[in-house]
């Protein structure tokens, strides 16, 4: 992978992360859903500005997800994009004060090693 469709992965892996973030602090505004407020509840994701900031990030992402592809093979690019889950516990345990067990951090090392594992050229 070249630097350049490196830089690719990552804007669209911390964009993407930046889209989930906002639309956990968007879904903690909402509170929990049940069947008595689904609609209202559907409603609020238009007008509730986290969720529209997540859902924008999203789309960014997929954006530079696209290009990326219009480089690399998905067989390259999908499993790196996991990237992804490292940075996403790392903002929920910094931010949002979540706790990161021992085996999940076992988890998220295997992530690691495998994402290299899938992008590493000799």
């Amino acid at each position: 992978m070249t630097l350049q469709e490196f830089s690719l992965l990552l804007m669209s892996v911390l964009v993407s992360v930046a889209g989930q973030f906002f639309l956990k602090l968007g879904a903690l505004k909402l509170g929990r859903v049940h069947t008595g407020n689904v609609v209202n509840h559907i409603l609020s994701i238009m007008t509730t500005p986290e969720l529209i900031v997540g859902l924008t990030c999203y789309a960014l992402g997929a954006v530079a997800y696209i290009l990326l592809l219009t480089r690399v093979n998905l067989s390259v690019a999908a499993p790196a994009v996991s990237i992804g889950y490292i940075f996403s516990v790392l903002l929920g345990y910094l931010i949002l004060k979540e706790h990161i067990s021992l085996i999940r951090l076992a988890g998220l090392s295997l992530i690691v090693v495998g994402v290299i594992l899938v992008v590493w050229r000799k």
